[in-house]
């Protein structure tokens, strides 16, 4: 195949009407076609006639009859036309039965997500999703990411982000750990404690509380769902986002301890910069109306 050479092609917009009007044997039916005046129609067709400085199409009666030339151009322009529609037609329906990616922290996707994405699915049952549990953050462009949900204080180089709910820490327990009563800041320094292990932020965050994490009697657990499991047994006081005590509140397995008003760190979505698919925009209207009705 000859490099395109797009100096030596004609207007597109004149190919395209002269198509039409081949096709439908008409420059009024071409006009209908294209969503524009009869008169532009044959402007765009003589003038692709002046620039080949062949006829192509000419009246006959109520229509237009081709030229041998035209009719050699039509075929062309139809099977050209053909594959560019065909390319984009699989590229749109690839994109829309592709699921979409999404990477988020393991304990959001459990404690947040997961509890609320049936209603997702029963509005939208089309939309396919695949969720990627990871802590590291990922590079979405490289891996493939539709969309991270993000845990921090945001600004991260490269990518467009979007706050989505406010995660300050705060401290609960289980019922059967706190036995009907609240403790203060001295007697919470008495108690036992579970942290994550491995993450530096629930430290910090207690050192910013008056806390010194060094006196106090830190159970470190590896993962999220083993600290979660761990605080539901009664086991000590547990540090996590309030985003994700939520839910654990509402059923009655964890009880509020201590809190503040601090809105960073928070959980943001984070997207490549450009196009957005439809899909990716219809689940991240359905975060932000979730978000709205937990009054978060």
């Amino acid at each position: 195949m000859d490099e395109l050479d797009w100096r030596r092609l004609p207007s597109l917009t004149a190919l395209r009407a002269f198509e039409a009007t081949a096709r439908l044997g008409s420059f009024s039916a071409a006009a209908r076609e294209l969503n524009v005046t009869h008169a532009a129609v044959t402007q765009q067709v003589r003038g692709l006639e002046d620039s080949l400085g062949v006829t192509l199409a000419q009246r006959d009666g109520r229509g237009v009859s081709l030229t041998p030339d035209g009719a050699q151009l039509a075929g062309a322009l139809r099977d050209g036309f053909g594959t560019i529609q065909a390319a984009v037609r699989d590229l749109l329906t690839r994109e829309a039965e592709a699921p979409l990616k999404i990477s988020l922290t393991p304990a959001f996707a459990t404690q947040w997500l997961m509890p609320r994405l049936g209603r997702f699915w029963d509005a939208h049952s089309d939309i396919p999703i695949s969720l990627h549990p990871e802590r590291a953050l990922v590079d979405l462009r490289r891996d493939g990411m539709d969309l991270a949900i993000r845990f921090g204080e945001g600004n991260w180089p490269g990518v467009e982000e979007v706050f989505l709910l406010s995660a300050g820490y705060v401290i609960v327990a289980a019922p059967s750990f706190l036995r009907g009563r609240i403790p203060d800041h001295d007697e919470m320094t008495r108690m036992p404690w579970i942290v994550e292990g491995g993450r530096p932020e629930p430290l910090a965050w207690l050192r910013s509380q008056g806390f010194e994490p060094d006196k106090l009697k830190i159970n470190f657990i590896p993962t999220d769902d083993l600290a979660n499991a761990a605080a539901y047994q009664g086991y000590g006081l547990y540090v996590e986002p309030g985003a994700l005590a939520i839910e654990d509140m509402k059923q009655g397995r964890l009880q509020m301890v201590y809190t503040n008003s601090d809105r960073i760190p928070a959980y943001f979505l984070v997207t490549r910069p450009g196009v957005m698919k439809p899909q990716l925009k219809t689940f991240i209207r359905w975060l932000k109306s979730e978000v709205r009705a937990a009054g978060a």
